[in-house]
C-alpha cells in the first residue's frame, strides 16, 4: 500500500514509491520494512515529483491513473532529490520530472488566507517561533544536470511537466535538455490549450481543451517547428508584457533520445482533462518510440 503523504519533499526524505504494472509499494529507505525485493527489475520510468506548491500526493495520484493504470507504464516515484543521479537512472528508459527547481532549507510560512467576508485565522505559537529565513535555494547540482543530459543523449527519454522549466534557471545542462526557461505565471485562471501542430504523433486525435490552471510563460530556445500546442487566454488577459498566449508543449529528438515538455498540470482536474489525458498517453508512446 502506498503512503500517499502530504509531506513536502526536502533534500532528504525517507519514502519512495515503486509502481510496476499498476501495483505499488512504499519503501522506507534504511528500514527493515522494505516491501519490494532489491532484485525487482527496474521500472520503465524514474519519476522525481513534488515541491512546495505541487505536493507529491496529487501528482502521484494523477499519474498513477493516467500513466500506470491506463497507459501501462511502470514508474518508480521518488521525492528525495538526491535520488536523481546517473547511477539511479541506469536501467530506466524514461525520466519524468514534475517539480520546480527550488527548496526551502529553513522552512516557509504558508501565510494567512482571508477575505473581507471571511477573515483568516491568526497564527499563534506559544512560545513564539524564532524568525525564520524563508529564502529559497536551488537543489540541482552540476552532476545531476549532467546526469539528465547524458541519460537523454544516450537514448533515454524525458517527460517534463509543468513547472520543470523553473529548474532551467539553475542548470545549463538541464536547460539545454528542457529547451526553455521559466518566465513566470499569473494566478489560476481559465485558458484554452490550442493544438498548433496536428500532424505530430503526440497530438494525434487530441482536440483543443480548456482548463483552469497556472498559465506558464517560458522563453523557448529550440526550433519553433517542435512546438505543438499553445495556451491562450480567450478573455485577453495578459501576463506582464508577455501577452495572452504562451507555448505550452513541445517535443524533439535530443541526441539518441527524446524530450517532451507539457506545461499544464497544477491540479488533478487539469491532468485528468480527457483531451489532455489522450495527449499524455500519446507522449509516453512517442517517447518510447511506440508511435
Amino acid at each position: 500500500m502506498v503512503n500517499n503523504t502530504e509531506r513536502r519533499p526536502t533534500r532528504r526524505t525517507g519514502v519512495r514509491m515503486l509502481c510496476i504494472g499498476g501495483a505499488c509499494a512504499a519503501l522506507e529507505l534504511g528500514s527493515s520494512r522494505q516491501i519490494v525485493a532489491a532484485a525487482e527489475p527496474r521500472a520503465t520510468a524514474f519519476a522525481l515529483v513534488g515541491d512546495r506548491s505541487h505536493p507529491a500526493n496529487y501528482i502521484y495520484t494523477a499519474l498513477s491513473r493516467t500513466l500506470i493504470q491506463e497507459a501501462g507504464l511502470s514508474i518508480d516515484f521518488r521525492i528525495d532529490l538526491t535520488d536523481l543521479s546517473a547511477e539511479q537512472l541506469k536501467g530506466h528508459r524514461m525520466l519524468i520530472i514534475f517539480r520546480d527547481g527550488m527548496i526551502h532549507p529553513n522552512g516557509y510560512d504558508m501565510g494567512e488566507r482571508s477575505t473581507e467576508k471571511e477573515p483568516g485565522p491568526k497564527f499563534v505559537s506559544l512560545p513564539p517561533l524564532p524568525q525564520a529565513d524563508q529564502k529559497s535555494a536551488s537543489w540541482i547540482t552540476p552532476a545531476q544536470g549532467k546526469a539528465v543530459r547524458d541519460f537523454v543523449e544516450a537514448g533515454g527519454s524525458a517527460l517534463l511537466y509543468h513547472n520543470t522549466n523553473n529548474i532551467s534557471l539553475y542548470n545549463a545542462d538541464f536547460r539545454d535538455v528542457q529547451g526553455g526557461v521559466y518566465e513566470g505565471h499569473p494566478p489560476l485562471r481559465p485558458f484554452k490549450v490550442t493544438i498548433t501542430n496536428r500532424d505530430h504523433p503526440i497530438t494525434r486525435g487530441v482536440n483543443d481543451f480548456v482548463v483552469t490552471d497556472e498559465q506558464h510563460y517560458m522563453k523557448y530556445e529550440k526550433d519553433p517547428k517542435y512546438v505543438f500546442m499553445r495556451s491562450v487566454n480567450e478573455d485577453g488577459l495578459t501576463y506582464r508584457d508577455l501577452g495572452s498566449s504562451a507555448m505550452a508543449g513541445w517535443a524533439y529528438d535530443y541526441g539518441k533520445g527524446r524530450v517532451c515538455f507539457l506545461a499544464p498540470g497544477h491540479r488533478i482536474s487539469v491532468l485528468w482533462n480527457p483531451e489532455y489525458v489522450k495527449l499524455q498517453h500519446n507522449a509516453v508512446r512517442w517517447l518510447l518510440r511506440e508511435l
